[in-house]
């Protein structure tokens, strides 16, 4: 049955009637770097960091990070995936490390950058952040120039870089995206999860002036929900969200990632999903999604 995609109760009737009732002035502010100085890292680095980002937490953007990487350094790329969820980390949870240095170490000098980057199960680098640091929940002068300086230090080493954002559109999440020439937005069916995916990406749409992003489903209930959540998640901006150029944004479906209870089951653990059951229905989507990713975004490469 397609009761749950229809009008009166999907979550895109939610999103319409969130939208509708929202007033142009109600964006929150965010600051934007580039915009009044030279290019940022994304515009020297074209199509090799992405951000996975996602409107709500819970949503599985971690999950999705770490195994996209192990799935990407499969297929034979140099990945680094970077914590930026500079306040409530969890990167290091998720992948079961226990790192000696952080980027909090890094930002305070007490450590080189070099010695913060350690390889993760499945073959990808990593560099993580610390968890409840009070000073990295809001974007002052120096989280900003220590993170660029972070980003211009090792993207240039590695063929992709993938940040793992915190949730929503503080400034700090904001400011992570910004430095991506791609944004991932993780969501799932659930409409408080549509609905913050859609004020994430009507925000990255309005202030950030992107013209497209892209979009996985995760914990997808049945093959096809995904690309009928991502059209209807279309219509909702076609109405409501312009882009600098006068154009809807574009919202490009990257996939779905089934409920699968390996997922659950490789998480309680803290082990890679690609790892211990990459046969699995949940692992063979995240597979597709690499391969999606290599062909739209990494291919050809000008190394």
């Amino acid at each position: 049955m397609n009761d749950a995609l229809s009008p009166s109760s999907t979550p895109a009737a939610a999103l319409a009637a969130a939208s509708a009732a929202a007033h142009p002035d109600a964006t929150p502010p965010a600051q934007r770097p580039g915009s009044a100085g030279g290019p940022t890292p994304a515009s020297r680095h074209t199509s090799r960091i992405i951000a996975v980002t996602s409107g709500k937490g819970g949503v599985g953007k971690t999950f999705v990070s770490a195994n996209l990487a192990a799935a990407l350094t499969r297929r034979g790329h140099r990945v680094l995936v970077l914590d930026a969820d500079l306040g409530l980390a969890n990167l290091d949870v998720v992948l079961n490390l226990h790192p000696k240095i952080t980027l909090h170490d890094v930002f305070t000098g007490k450590a080189q950058l070099e010695s913060a980057v350690i390889q993760a199960p499945g073959g990808f680098s990593v560099v993580l952040a610390g968890s409840g640091m009070v000073e990295y929940s809001r974007l002052t002068p120096t989280v900003r120039s220590e993170f660029l300086n972070v980003i211009n230090t090792l993207a240039p080493r590695f063929d992709v870089v993938l940040l793992d954002t915190g949730a929503g559109i503080s400034d700090v999440v904001l400011f992570s995206v910004s430095l991506a020439s791609e944004v991932l937005v993780v969501a799932t069916p659930e409409p408080t999860s549509l609905t913050d995916a859609y004020a994430a990406i009507k925000v990255l749409a309005t202030q950030q002036k992107r013209q497209q992003v892209r979009l996985v489903v995760n914990q997808a209930a049945r093959p096809g929900d995904g690309r009928a959540i991502c059209g209807q998640l279309q219509q909702v901006l076609d109405r409501f969200v312009t882009t600098e150029s006068g154009r809807p944004m574009r919202l490009i479906h990257m996939g779905d990632i089934p409920a699968d209870p390996s997922v659950r089951d490789a998480v309680m653990r803290r082990q890679l999903l690609m790892l211990t059951t990459p046969g699995c229905p949940a692992a063979l989507a995240v597979a597709q999604l690499a391969s999606k990713v290599d062909a739209t975004l990494l291919a050809p490469r000008q190394d």
